[in-house]
């Protein structure tokens, strides 16, 4: 283990964010990422197409902490359509501690790699909903 970070990020996940970031869909998506222990490396848990956030909540495991990578279709009062992408740290409230400080510890590595700027933390999956999701973008 290096000093500055604490697992690896592969190539395989690089490359699934930038495809994900530069996909020319206009459909809410996914891009779940999760730490895997025994191989100290990020991995690509899961990718979605055509789901709202709300959807996340049956998909993602209650127990174990996640990175969402998430885009989103935004229509704004005045009529105009944007597609935000932003990075959800999910880390569940009674998880080990060991566990949360390896996803905490990786967060920035990991958001730094995605190039996101529209980062957001949840603790419990209901907090993921739409309403919440527009609250965070609007600000």
């Amino acid at each position: 283990m290096t000093s500055n970070s604490m697992c690896d990020i592969k190539d395989d996940v690089k490359n699934a964010l930038k495809e994900f970031r530069f996909r020319k869909s206009q459909k809410n998506a996914a891009l779940l990422l999760k730490v895997d222990r025994e191989k100290q490396k990020i991995c690509v848990d899961n990718l979605i197409e055509d789901i709202q956030i709300e959807e996340l909540q049956e998909i993602i495991p209650e127990h174990e902490p996640r990175y969402i990578v998430y885009s989103y279709k935004m229509e704004h009062s005045d009529g105009r359509i944007s597609y935000p992408m932003c990075f959800i740290f999910y880390t569940p409230r009674d998880i080990q501690m060991e566990l949360q400080v390896l996803y905490a510890g990786m967060k920035l590595v990991l958001q730094r790699e995605a190039g996101l700027t529209r980062v957001y933390e949840v603790r419990e999956l209901d907090e993921l909903t739409e309403e919440w999701l527009k609250e965070k973008l609007s600000r």
